[in-house]
Formats: structure tokens, C-alpha cells, sequence
């Protein structure tokens, strides 16, 4: 969106790829590497290709002058009245299973406000990676409750960061989802966890999601812990599987137990669980 934004200032005429037409130049993006997503496009009809995206490796990242503009939502008129953008880039945890520490930076650091990307939609998908690891993340939320906007904060924030300071800001935020994640099972988060709930003013447990890691050096047993004790606290947990072809039978089970919420909030033992009680024979 920000590409087409660009070209568009610069007097270019904007399309879609399509195998028939002619084009001085195509920007082909990818987010996921061959394990999940096969390149099997190719262009022949452009002057000049240009790949980006985490799927093609590091780099390249976009010139300032693209960065920093505004995005054309026009072009993905599905999506109209929403507002997508990043307020901050980088994390300093560098996760083993996660590439924003190597691609972004080992810090959390301030790369746009909301002016630059909000035009006054009704709602706001924030993707940073761990807006609360920045210095000016107050700042920030400051930003996203002023513009009365419902924010979903997808990426996740990070429950450790959690305090009485940015939560008294984050309450002042219009949330339409609040995502967490508990990915190492050898970490006890649960008193993080708690004093958020003490802390909030979000009471509805589906606003309080938090992103579950499977099949990264994890027990089934550790999985199903996380599971169970974030759903007693009043959390919504979403099992997400690191390179699902690799993933044995019973973890893809649970996620479909999990992440299915009709299934989920009506079968309340995993054990009960159809698929999962047929493997275990």
C-alpha cells in the first residue's frame, strides 16, 4: 500500500500483476519461506522485478521516502475502514524461534506515529512487535486512546512489560483484542498474567487473547498446561504450531481443539476430545 502510494505521487499508473499485461516494474512479496509457501510465480512480462519480504531473506527494506508515507488503502477495498501500520520496530528478546530481533533490531525503537498511517478509520491493527519495549511507548498509547480508534494489538504485547503506568494508558485505549503470548513453557508467566488482570478494565475473556508456542522443544503435557491455565485465568489461548509439517498428530489435534471455540468452550477436557481420544488408543 505504501509502493502503490509512492508511485502514484510520482505520476505512475498502479495495477495489480496480471500474466497478460506488460509492466516497467512488479514488486513480488513474500512473508514465508518454502516450508510454508512455495514461489511458484513466475513474471516475465516486467522490466524490472523487485522481491522483498522475510521469504526472500533480509533486506531490502523500503527507501525512507516509501516508509514514511502514507499507505493507498484503496487498492484493498475489502479492508476499508481499517488502518494498518507499525509504531515501532525491532525487540529485544531475541526468541530463537522469531526473526524480528536479526531483521528489525535488538531494540524496541520509535519508527512512526499514528498520523502517518490513521486517516480517522474506525479501526486501528497495530503489527509492531513489542510496542511496549520501546522508550516512548507511553507516548504512544497516548496516540492510539486519543484517536478513539478499536485497536488490535495482533502482534502480541509483551506480558512482562506489563505496570501499573502503561496499564492505567493502555485502559484508555479503545481494545478491540489485546494479544499476549506464553511461548516458552519452562518460564512461569502466570504472575504476569494475573497482574494484568488486576490491572485491567478489558472483562471479556475473548478480548484477552494470548498466542500459545507448540512444537518448539515442548512437551504435550507443557503444552496442555498452558492451555488449561490460561483458559482458568480467564485468558483466550490460541495454539500456534512452529513448522506444522513437522508437528506430531496430537499437537495439530490440540490446536484444532484450541482454536476452534465452539469445540473449545464445549468440550472442556482435551482428553474428551474426539480426535485426541481416537489417537490415544
Amino acid at each position: 500500500m505504501k509502493l502503490a502510494a509512492y508511485h502514484k505521487a510520482q505520476g505512475d499508473q498502479v495495477a495489480w500483476w496480471e500474466p497478460s499485461g506488460r509492466y516497467d516494474m512488479v514488486y513480488k512479496s513474500r512473508v514465508f519461506t518454502d516450508t510454508y509457501s512455495k514461489d511458484t510465480v513466475a513474471i516475465s512480462n516486467a522490466e524490472q522485478v523487485v522481491q522483498g519480504g522475510t521469504g526472500y531473506g533480509p533486506g531490502p527494506d523500503l527507501p525512507e521516502a516509501v516508509e514514511h508515507i502514507c499507505p493507498n488503502y484503496s487498492i484493498y477495498p475489502q479492508f476499508s475502514g481499517t488502518a494498518y501500520g507499525f509504531l515501532t520496530r525491532g525487540c529485544p528478546r531475541q526468541c530463537p524461534f522469531c526473526i524480528v530481533s536479526g531483521k528489525e533490531g535488538r531494540r524496541s525503537r520509535h519508527v512512526a506515529d499514528l498520523s502517518e498511517f490513521w486517516k480517522g478509520q474506525k479501526e486501528i491493527k497495530l503489527l509492531d512487535p513489542n510496542l511496549l519495549a520501546c522508550p516512548d511507548h507511553e507516548r504512544l498509547l497516548v496516540q492510539l486512546a486519543e484517536s478513539r480508534a478499536l485497536v488490535d494489538f495482533t502482534q502480541g504485547l509483551d506480558i512482562r512489560l506489563i505496570t501499573p503506568d502503561n496499564m492505567a494508558l493502555l485502559n484508555k485505549v479503545r481494545t478491540k483484542a489485546v494479544h499476549f503470548a506464553w511461548d516458552n513453557p519452562n518460564e512461569d508467566l502466570t504472575g504476569h498474567f494475573q497482574r494484568f488482570l488486576d490491572l485491567t478494565t478489558i472483562k471479556n475473556f475473548r478480548k484477552r487473547k494470548v498466542y500459545v508456542l507448540t512444537n518448539f522443544g515442548s512437551t504435550h503435557q507443557q503444552d496442555l498446561y498452558r492451555v488449561n491455565t490460561l483458559r482458568a485465568m480467564g485468558f483466550d489461548p490460541y495454539v500456534m504450531i512452529y513448522e506444522r509439517p513437522t508437528a506430531p498428530p496430537i499437537t495439530r489435534h490440540l490446536q484444532r481443539w484450541v482454536n476452534c471455540k465452539q469445540i473449545f468452550h464445549t468440550v472442556p477436557h482435551f482428553a474428551d476430545y474426539l480426535p485426541a481420544r481416537k489417537e490415544a488408543r
